[in-house]
């Protein structure tokens, strides 16, 4: 019973979602706006103007260095040679295979963020981490690509490794971010 409670309101929020979207993108290519709001907690550059303040899923993409454990093995206890260390080749070769597997390119750091969308860029706020801002600078953007269905926005950077945002919030940001960064082609997946 719970579970198809909350698939309801999932359900809900992911429509309000995309007509909040489907709005932003009618009013837009009507000649609208977007409109400034506030982000308490955040200094603006001289110039530079908030559009959103939301919270958002969000991760990153890229690889990692292969770390793993070597010299697997056990004692055994040799009738004539006494206790002796025997190597376990096959083990060590697992644990290589599976912290090779483990380093590869994915979606990684996984947390909420607070982010709010200025004239010049996003602006990230990690859940749990300090205080500091991390800079998304649209001039940087080389792309967008959308995932309406499941609520996804990645983009990428120039110089940095691609960012997921995820959550109700993504649909609307994707079409606010084309607006405002208007060098960066979209692409619905």
């Amino acid at each position: 019973m719970r579970r198809r409670r909350d698939h309801a309101v999932d359900a809900a929020a992911r429509h309000e979602a995309e007509q909040a979207a489907a709005g932003l993108a009618r009013h837009l290519e009507a000649g609208g706006a977007l409109a400034p709001v506030p982000a308490p907690g955040l200094a603006l550059e001289p110039g530079e103007t908030a559009y959103a303040d939301v919270v958002c899923g969000m991760a990153r993409f890229y690889p990692t260095d292969v770390v793993y454990q070597q010299g697997a093995g056990y004692f055994e206890a040799h009738p004539t040679f006494g206790r002796q260390w025997v190597p376990n080749a096959r083990l060590d070769t697992r644990r290589r295979q599976q912290a090779e597997a483990e380093a590869q390119a994915q979606w990684r750091d996984h947390t909420t963020a607070r982010v709010v969308l200025t004239s010049d860029g996003l602006r990230i706020n990690p859940a749990g981490g300090p205080a500091d801002w991390l800079p998304f600078d649209h001039v940087l953007l080389s792309g967008i690509s959308v995932a309406a269905a499941r609520h996804e926005l990645m983009l990428s950077y120039s110089v940095c490794a691609p960012l997921l945002l995820t959550g109700p919030a993504a649909p609307w940001l994707s079409i606010a971010i084309q607006r405002l960064s208007p060098s960066a082609p979209a692409q619905d997946k």
